[in-house]
């Protein structure tokens, strides 16, 4: 991927670094770290942030191999560069015991199958939703905000055993879901590497 770094972003990701020493993480940890932090200017990012090395490994082989990407919300996928997403939001409807973002979820799942990777920064009930399917991802980024259920369907993903990026705390949201994901968009393939 030729991707032109902007000016302001080198800069941002230097005054990033002279605040917090991130060299002690793994590449695709740390890329997805400072892309979190640099997307929202939160050094607490570093200690919240939870996720496992080779998990990301494979989730970056299978999203430079082509695997769909679905968002739970609009704003997430706009925040996702290069990349063309899925979001089924505008046609789920709410239900009994649903709720139009968990709707969107199953849409979604019945749309890609397995082997995606899931970008939810939004609504704790469609990250509930995910993890009641059988939809085998690829990885989970799962990073919805608020007070009510954030915290507990973050606690259920790490509990699921799925490959995964989440926190810990009731931070979250769309800019920092894109970010991650993001971060492994950015990040070169051993075949860039050799370029």
């Amino acid at each position: 991927m030729n991707r032109v770094v902007h000016p302001i972003e080198v800069e941002s990701y230097r005054r990033l670094r002279a605040r917090l020493d991130t060299s002690h993480f793994p590449p695709l940890t740390r890329a997805v770290v400072e892309r979190v932090i640099h997307s929202a200017a939160d050094l607490d990012y570093a200690s919240d942030l939870v996720m496992d090395e080779a998990d990301l490994e494979k989730a970056h082989a299978a999203l430079h191999t082509g695997a769909p990407v679905v968002v739970d919300v609009a704003m997430v996928g706009a925040g996702i560069t290069r990349r063309e997403t899925v979001c089924r939001l505008g046609d789920a409807q709410a239900g009994p015991g649903l709720t139009r973002s968990a709707h969107a979820i199953r849409l979604a799942h019945e749309q890609v199958g397995p082997g995606a990777l899931w970008v939810i920064g939004n609504a704790p009930t469609a990250l509930e939703e995910l993890l009641t399917l059988d939809a085998d991802p690829a990885l989970v980024i799962g990073l919805p905000v608020g007070f009510v259920g954030a915290v507990e369907s973050k606690a259920a993903l790490r509990e699921s055993g799925l490959p995964a990026v989440s926190n810990v705390s009731e931070k979250g949201g769309s800019a920092v879901a894109a970010a991650a994901l993001n971060a492994l968009l950015y990040h070169p393939t051993s075949a860039e590497e050799k370029l």
